[in-house]
């Protein structure tokens, strides 16, 4: 399993900076690091995540690579099969 550094700005909705690593220790070493460098930015989101693959992580973790746009319409989708299910 890889570990990912991932740097998102809610306000903009985008990735800052991405960074891949193999070794746990050094993802949260470098989580820290990027904290400290946003520490007084709160529309900043330090994160690593754990995931087989870069593509696997755009699927479990898709809110940080879908545009709001994207995200509103596949929100909307899900809701209207829920709701269809119900019925």
């Amino acid at each position: 399993m890889n570990h990912y550094l991932v740097v998102f700005d809610r306000s903009s909705g985008s990735i800052v900076r991405s960074f891949e690593f193999s070794d746990a220790s050094q993802a949260l070493d470098a989580r820290f690091e990027a904290e400290a460098d946003y520490v007084s930015n709160t529309s900043i989101e330090v994160v690593v995540l754990g995931a087989k693959s870069w593509d696997s992580l755009h699927r479990t973790h898709s809110r940080y690579f879908q545009t709001v746009r994207e995200l509103a319409s596949s929100t909307l989708h899900r809701f209207s099969e829920a709701r269809a299910a119900l019925v």
